[in-house]
């Protein structure tokens, strides 16, 4: 069987990564891509990379044109694809790239995002250690799907194996990540521009602001407690506490997450490890390092992988996660392709590489 897909938000980074990957998918037919004000332009004038779509054509982003399709991908800025999803009810298969369905908590969304609350789509990281299997039991004939925020996912694959097994304490968790301005979006932004970037590193939403803490205290409650993410049944995160410190560095592409939290009493080196290896030793896109190996970013560039190193700092009584992704592809567009996936019942990588791009 082969899928008809629409595409919103196709004239942007993550539209034009979920397009990207798409194009090599043998399962699907991408028919129809929509923007708002580049409507009515050749896609492959907004998306030059893309040469095996020069055919189509940027539509309007309206109900009846994403209507009547088997998938849409909504990749839009947080709190529009909320007024398109309750008009797609007849679509089989929708998967929001946007943040309007991924909290659970009403309190949460009104303090980071505000405007309208829409309801919880089942989240869409498949690795997710939640109640002793993972998330990706939730994905599985899923038909609403929450694609991840690309810092929330990164610091939350990278603890939750510590937080499920009982060996970190997550009351004290900091995590600095480095990100690539691609994160931000594709519209002009005076403090994204090259000269304002470039030669330089810059800190923002510092002191707790960022829209991607509440994201991750959500996923690591359901992997403390055996909740299940995506589900009414989820876990308080109460003594889960984050200090999550974004840095803008200039390369376009990637996040590295230093992550650390206090080692809980009594726990082995072998057992901190064993968490780890336990959560990730069968999973192709997420992978540990060997034991004194640190990824880079550009060892994930292009590809759907997430490659971690560990080091346990006796010392500081703290375990430290050093995670890289391409915040465009795991962190966002193949996150949501490998749901796709996995909600059809296709092969879970289909059309998704863990081969990065080097040099």
């Amino acid at each position: 069987m082969t899928y008809s897909v629409a595409v919103s938000g196709a004239s942007g980074y993550a539209g034009g990564e979920i397009l990207r990957i798409l194009a090599a998918h043998p399962d699907v037919e991408i028919r129809t891509v929509t923007a708002h004000s580049n409507a009515g332009q050749p896609l492959i004038q907004h998306q030059p990379h893309l040469r095996s779509l020069a055919h189509l054509t940027l539509q309007d982003t309206t109900p009846e044109i994403l209507a009547g399709h088997d998938i849409v991908f909504l990749a839009l800025p947080h709190g529009q694809s909320g007024q398109y999803t309750d008009a797609l009810g007849d679509t089989p298969l929708v998967i929001d790239a946007g943040a309007d369905h991924r909290l659970e908590s009403v309190a949460d969304w009104d303090a980071f995002y505000g405007g309208d609350f829409h309801e919880p789509w089942v989240y869409g990281v498949p690795e997710l250690p939640v109640a002793g299997a993972k998330q990706r039991e939730r994905l599985v004939g899923a038909t609403r799907i929450a694609a991840p925020g690309c810092n929330a996912s990164t610091v939350s694959l990278s603890l939750a194996p510590g937080v499920a097994a009982g060996v970190i304490d997550p009351s004290d968790i900091v995590t600095v990540l480095a990100v690539g301005p691609s994160g931000a979006g594709k519209s002009l932004k005076a403090n994204l521009l090259a000269s304002e970037i470039l030669g330089t590193a810059n800190p923002y939403a510092v002191g707790g602001t960022h829209r991607h803490i509440p994201e991750i205290r959500q996923a690591l409650a359901a992997a403390r407690a055996g909740a299940r993410t995506g589900d009414v049944e989820t876990a308080p995160d109460e003594g889960i506490r984050i200090s999550f410190t974004p840095v803008l560095v200039p390369m376009a592409r990637g996040i590295l997450a230093t992550s650390t939290a206090p080692i809980a009493p009594g726990v082995s080196d072998a057992e901190i490890r064993g968490a780890w290896e336990a959560a990730y030793g069968d999973e192709t896109f997420v992978q540990l390092l060997p034991e004194g190996q640190f990824p880079r970013t550009a060892d994930v560039l292009g590809a759907n992988t997430a490659l971690l190193g560990l080091a346990i700092d006796r010392a500081a009584n703290r375990v430290a996660v050093v995670t890289a992704v391409d915040n465009l592809v795991k962190g966002t567009a193949g996150a949501a392709v490998q749901s796709m996936n996995i909600a059809l019942g296709l092969p879970e990588g289909t059309a998704l590489t863990v081969n990065g791009v080097a040099p």
